[in-house]
């Protein structure tokens, strides 16, 4: 197959030595605990009611909790039970995975969930209604069930973009070495991001199809999609300039970070990350009077050296640390490691900082979301159930 790529990294020696350039940090920052008498089991993401300052957190399990104010507490109290929605085989990648708001949420109360179903297995996107900031369980509207043929590489945590629009990363169905194919495949809504109106109906879907979606229209392709070629999205973010950051988990060598594009193919099962992929089954040849596929280059890779599961972040707009403005704050769950990679105007890598260096044993700092709190200020969340504040 004839890969045209717009590469970063020509071979995998420089590859390699990419992945390691990190400038230490123009001003001290370390992650403390916020709230040293709290845990809450393995949180997977963090928010703010919009129109408040009351801050969410996602616990996988199906429980949202609300921080309080008080960071001597020992309790979070819980602002929306979804226990008896989300179901759970193998806790380890499946629950309760993201929330978003509706950007008119002060006017509508609508905000979005994606969990785990069962039997059949499968990945849910359902819209609620809050009425006074609070839940109400009996308005959920399912818009999106994506049928899941392992319980690994669910994705998660659709987030809205600066148009108004639902994008929800999915992952290419799990195991491993993408069996079923489905990254490349334009047919199946597995390891894709998908974007989406929720505020207009198509035909007899729960949802609209925007317009301007790159495959609509096209035979054989589903509209929903917006970019494909990714095997396990664990963190979408949308920065002041209205760029879409993606962290794509990787398979055995390299953990990747993604600047998407409109309709980008970002190449995985044929290649992990900028990388070929030894045991890639996909066509070597297009189908006839198709072209063969131009794939995109991570922004940033890291080889297993350094961790084994990226975190994705987001873009530090936070007045503490003036040195880390416009970086991109993400880490590694297996190593602990967090950075600050600096990108420019044209979506290059400039540098990429060491925040917090590896973990001296197991456990401990796991970072499972890095989140931005109201000020632009970021929380940590990690696997042993802490919050962590950057200082």
């Amino acid at each position: 197959m004839q890969i045209r790529a717009r590469s970063h990294f020509a071979a995998l020696g420089v590859a390699i030595a990419f992945s390691r350039l990190a400038a230490p940090a123009g001003e001290a920052a370390e992650f403390v605990v916020a709230y040293p008498n709290l845990t809450i089991p393995k949180p997977t993401f963090a928010t703010v009611i919009p129109g408040t300052d009351r801050e969410l957190v996602v616990a996988q399990g199906g429980l949202i909790h609300e921080l309080p104010k008080d960071r001597a507490a020992a309790e979070a109290p819980v602002w929306f039970d979804l226990t008896g929605r989300v179901q759970i085989d193998k806790d380890f990648e499946e629950g309760l995975l993201g929330l978003a708001f509706h950007p008119r949420y002060t006017d509508n109360g609508k905000f979005y969930v994606y969990y785990s179903g069962q039997g059949p297995k499968r990945s849910v996107l359902s819209e609620f209604t809050a009425e006074a900031n609070q839940p109400v369980p009996a308005s959920e509207r399912i818009l999106m069930e994506i049928r899941q043929p392992f319980w690994n590489h669910d994705s998660g945590q659709p987030v809205f973009g600066p148009d108004g629009m639902l994008y929800v990363s999915t992952g290419d169905g799990g195991k491993a070495n993408d069996p079923l194919l489905s990254s490349q495949n334009l047919f199946s809504k597995l390891g894709k991001i998908l974007r989406i109106d929720v505020d207009r109906r198509s035909g007899d879907l729960p949802y609209g199809i925007p317009e301007d979606n790159p495959f609509v229209g096209k035979p054989g392709v589903l509209p929903e999609i917006w970019a494909y070629g990714l095997r396990n999205p664990w963190g979408l973010h949308f920065d002041k300039a209205g760029r879409l950051w993606c962290a794509d988990v990787g398979q055995g060598v390299w953990e990747e970070i993604d600047l998407i594009e409109k309709g980008g193919n970002y190449g995985w099962s044929i290649r992990e990350g900028s990388q070929e992929f030894a045991l890639n089954r996909n066509p070597a040849e297009p189908a006839q009077g198709e072209k063969a596929p131009e794939l995109i280059d991570p922004v940033h890779e890291y080889s297993h050296a350094d961790g084994i599961s990226i975190t994705g972040g987001v873009v530090y707009e936070g007045a503490a640390h003036p040195d880390l403005k416009g970086k991109y704050v993400y880490g590694d769950w297996g190593s602990g490691f967090v950075w600050a990679l600096e990108v420019n105007a044209d979506g290059e890598k400039v540098s990429n900082e060491v925040l917090r260096p590896r973990n001296s044993g197991k456990g401990g700092f796991q970072p499972t979301a890095f989140t931005t709190r109201p000020g632009g200020e970021i929380w940590a969340l990690s696997w042993d159930g802490k919050i962590y504040e950057l200082k």
